[in-house]
């Protein structure tokens, strides 16, 4: 009986560690890089990453379709790959080029769908043309340290960026490095060509597997979107138009608003994925600042103009690139330039756009619902500050200094002013030139028309 009785604990025992080996280590955690290699890239995977070690998974898979992108970007998310303490795969669906490249060769296991390619990691510009050697030695030696970390021909790996490497058995001389899925795997460099996801654990013998894949939230889609540079384009017009109409038209509202939304959406998302800094913002705050200055507070257009155009270009431009300071070697070749060109271009049509639709904004009934109307009249129960006296043309001093407002005194009754050539001083002599609602509007006396 005693056998017998232990004899079934026995087999209760060895079906309980069959069944736990069997489901051990069947954790697949999956998230998808279908996009050029960039802010958003990389800030994906890192999230995805944090939340497939929050979930223990053994098994961190990545589906890959891209044609490459910053090489920066890249390099993070291969050493995300190469220091994980899970088993990193990567699932190339269709295409790996470039930084997509990098990518694959610092995972554990590279699977590649019938059909997919994998190569062609040269640096190249916004234009698709072949940078200097000395971006290609760099990208050289980081796809041979990465082949050599995991194993794989460090020589082949230096193929896919040098078409001086020759490998008569795999390409041509004179020609860049480009693996088909058959290739790949004949290379050794693929462990298999598949056509389903699930090929890929019957091959790796991950047993029932239990996948869970990363999804998008709603932040993930904003973000996103607000980073694309023809949001940004359109979000800088915001900013521009916003700042000219508030300092053309102070103290409207509107525009001031629209320009602090038009900030914020720009600036948020750049911070939130590393690329705008504090420093980057603070000398755009400081170049508005200093157009401020010199509209209200510093007459004509001087020093304080033109550096506060060049903080706020160097501001919106430096904000939307990967740099260290002013050093933009980590950025992607051609970025810095096609940054500025965004910048300029949105400038330079939001400007075009205020000439033309400018005064029939203002003017437009859609516009004055948003502002205060600019008459108040006595049948509707408004009254002026200033008496019902003819002060054109005449005479007076300016009491305080007018930045465009101010006090000035006439025949000895002090009355509200606003300066029309925008800054007058204290003591100077002034003339007025209209008389609307409650303001006075006056000049210098030395520009008064003989």
């Amino acid at each position: 009986m005693l056998y017998k009785f232990t004899k079934s604990i026995l087999l209760l025992l060895f079906f309980v560690f069959a069944i736990s080996t069997v489901t051990n280590g069947q954790d697949v955690f999956k998230t998808d890089l279908k996009e050029d290699v960039g802010a958003n890239a990389w800030r994906i995977i890192k999230k995805s990453y944090q939340q497939a070690l929050a979930e223990q998974a053994d098994y961190f898979l990545i589906e890959m379709n891209t044609f490459g992108g910053a090489v920066n970007y890249a390099d993070s998310i291969r050493s995300l790959l190469l220091n994980s303490d899970i088993k990193t795969i990567v699932y190339v669906n269709n295409n790996a080029a470039s930084a997509g490249t990098l990518i694959a060769l610092a995972s554990d296991y590279i699977f590649m769908h019938s059909g997919a390619s994998l190569g062609a990691a040269s640096v190249v510009n916004q234009s698709g043309e072949i940078m200097p050697e000395k971006y290609q030695s760099y990208m050289r030696g980081l796809m041979r340290a990465t082949a050599e970390a995991k194993g794989r021909d460090p020589r082949m790996a230096e193929a896919f960026v040098d078409p001086t490497i020759s490998i008569p058995t795999l390409k041509e001389d004179g020609k860049i490095l480009t693996f088909t899925a058959s290739e790949a795997v004949k290379a050794k460099l693929a462990n298999a060509e598949v056509k389903r996801i699930e090929e890929i654990y019957s091959n790796l013998d991950i047993q029932a597997p239990s996948v869970k894949a990363y999804e998008k939230t709603w932040v993930d889609i904003i973000i996103a979107f607000l980073v694309h540079p023809m949001v940004s384009g359109l979000l800088i017009m915001g900013i521009i138009g916003g700042i000219y109409f508030e300092l053309q038209t102070p103290g409207i509202g509107f525009a001031l608003v629209l320009a602090l939304i038009s900030a914020t959406l720009f600036f948020a998302p750049l911070y939130l994925q590393g690329l705008a800094d504090h420093w980057e913002i603070a000398i755009f705050v400081l170049g508005v600042l200093l157009l401020a200055l010199e509209v209200f507070v510093i007459p004509g257009f001087g020093v304080a103009g033109v550096v506060g155009i060049i903080f706020v270009l160097c501001g919106l431009a430096f904000s939307m690139l990967a740099n260290d300071y002013f050093d933009f070697k980590v950025s992607q070749p051609g970025l810095l330039m096609n940054s500025f060109l965004i910048v300029i271009g949105a400038m330079v049509f939001s400007i075009i756009l205020m000439v033309i639709f400018g005064k029939n904004l203002l003017n437009s009934s859609a516009f004055k619902r948003l502002v205060l109307e600019d008459e108040q009249r006595a049948d509707s129960g408004y009254t002026s500050s200033v008496p019902k006296i003819n002060l054109l043309n005449k005479e007076g001093v300016a009491r305080t200094v007018l930045r465009p407002a101010g006090k000035i005194e006439v025949d000895g009754v002090w009355y509200d002013a606003v300066a029309l050539d925008g800054f007058i001083d204290a003591g100077e002599q002034v003339y007025v030139e209209k008389h609307e609602n409650y303001n006075l509007f006056v000049r210098k006396t030395t520009d008064k028309p003989v």
